[in-house]
């Protein structure tokens, strides 16, 4: 266990929030997401999960489109290549910190 620290120095700070670790890994998957979808598939309130995208979106960890189809305004997500980069770290330096520390 001596290690963790370094392992820990590698952890992003920005997805330690389960909300926003959520919401990197559906778009990890998905290109793109609308914020309805999104919601319902996290199981949020509408601002729980704005405040967040707002966290990941100042991070420039997410990009948004905003944009109307018919007369309803649709609002999607997409992770940019940053945000799935820091992403794809921060699992690794997960991974690395229980595989590695390991008894």
């Amino acid at each position: 266990m001596e290690n963790v620290k370094e392992y820990l120095e590698h952890i992003n700070k920005a997805f330690e929030s389960r909300v926003r670790l959520g919401i990197m890994s559906v778009l990890m998957v998905e290109d793109s997401i609308d914020f309805s979808t999104l919601k319902e598939t996290l199981q949020l309130t509408d601002g729980n999960l704005a405040s967040h995208l707002r966290a990941l979106e100042d991070a420039a960890y997410i990009r948004v489109e905003k944009q109307f189809i018919g007369r309803k305004p649709n609002t999607r997500y997409m992770a940019t290549d940053e945000g799935r980069e820091a992403f794809k770290n921060h699992l690794d330096a997960l991974e690395r910190l229980i595989l590695n520390n390991k008894p």
